[in-house]
């Protein structure tokens, strides 16, 4: 079920306003509203020290913020509620994980809440079943890689069955190829259980895997939330676009509908896209830069099922890790491409270079202008 979906059909589990806190005279937190609804993970997405940690703490009722309140089940809840703190459990950057067995790891937690040891057993099997280490009871917790430790960590928190599952970057410290297979195995363990969880991450690949909402945060204030879809593809705040890599969102207006595929004129360009609109609607339009292939402008095309087919300008060019943002232009129509290093070798870029620049209809973000705030 969407979150959309399930948010209209429950009350929040989580409801926090006006949280604020202030380390000497410095606001590291602002934010008017944070919901996490029943089942859903909903990420918190930002760079270093934008506050995305900060708030965890306050959510999770280990930190007390200077103003707010915090409602829990619809009861407000602060740092001295037993209770709701024991409908919580958490998994960090560093899994914490003390000399002993795999199970006596698994097992502390539920040991502290006095659970027979019979059914301590029990529960740490299930658990280590559910994050795909089974038969490792009896290994010794300070001999695991670094992805076996972070899974034996969150089947520390999982076996505690709780309710809300708070995680603070926990894949961050792994190297690249171990964090893409547990980040998509921790999202699948996030379903599977229907526990609801907030999901601390710098990674915007991160959050688009295991995420249903996206908050994305900025000197301690969100400055961008909603479903990932509108969030990852549909920016429209010039500082949310450079730091998830696209162009602000162009403004546009349906020309035609058929059979579900409209023509839309942006920026006096016409392009496809999946949409119900009607024509005349004003909407917003958004293209990921992963879905833009870039060609030589005089090379031969291979054939495509890309609907959408026009030749842009390079305007600049900006390496950004193992691969590069390439940014286009056409009259108004404003897009970017991320590509390897190796294609751009390939293409012999260079900023007023000509390019032929593919994408598909099914790759275009479009959603109603009305109500969404435009800062072109």
């Amino acid at each position: 079920m969407s979150a959309d979906a399930r948010a209209g059909k429950s009350e929040p589990i989580i409801v926090a306003e006006n949280l604020t806190v202030r380390y000497r005279k410095r606001t590291v937190l602002d934010v008017e509203r944070f919901e996490l609804y029943e089942g859903e993970t909903h990420a918190v997405l930002g760079p270093s020290g934008s506050g995305k940690s900060t708030l965890l703490r306050v959510l999770g009722l280990l930190e007390k913020p200077a103003t707010g309140r915090i409602w829990i089940d619809g009861a407000q809840a602060g740092s001295a509620d037993r209770e709701a703190r024991l409908m919580m459990a958490a998994v960090f950057q560093n899994p914490y994980l003390f000399k002993g067995t795999v199970a006596e790891n698994v097992a502390y937690g539920l040991k502290l809440r006095g659970v027979s040891a019979r059914e301590r057993e029990d529960r740490v099997d299930a658990a280590l079943a559910r994050v795909g280490l089974e038969g490792t009871q009896r290994h010794s917790a300070l001999q695991l890689s670094g992805g076996e430790a972070q899974r034996v960590a969150l089947a520390r928190a999982l076996v505690l069955e709780p309710r809300i599952l708070l995680l603070d970057e926990p894949l961050s410290y792994l190297d690249p190829l171990i964090k893409r297979k547990l980040v998509a195995d921790f999202s699948e363990i996030l379903t599977t259980s229907g526990v609801s969880a907030i999901y601390v991450t710098h990674d915007q690949d991160e959050a688009m895997v295991v995420a249903d909402r996206v908050s994305i945060m900025h000197e301690g204030r969100f400055v961008r939330s909603g479903t990932v879809d509108d969030v990852m593809g549909l920016p429209t705040d010039p500082w949310v676009a450079d730091f998830i890599g696209m162009e602000t969102a162009l403004d546009g207006e349906i020309v035609d509908t058929e059979e579900g595929i409209a023509r839309i004129m942006v920026g006096g360009q016409i392009i496809y896209a999946c949409s119900m609109f009607c024509p005349g609607q004003k909407v917003l339009v958004g293209i990921r830069p992963e879905d833009v292939m870039l060609f030589a402008a005089q090379s031969e095309v291979p054939v495509s099922s890309a609907r959408n087919r026009l030749t842009m300008r390079v305007e600049a060019i900006e390496p950004r890790g193992a691969l590069v943002r390439v940014a286009l232009r056409r009259d108004g129509l404003r897009l970017a491409s991320s590509i390897s290093r190796a294609s751009l070798r390939d293409l012999d870029l260079e900023p007023g270079d000509d390019v032929t620049v593919l994408f598909k209809a099914t790759a275009v973000h479009v959603a109603a202008a009305q109500g969404v705030p435009s800062r072109l």
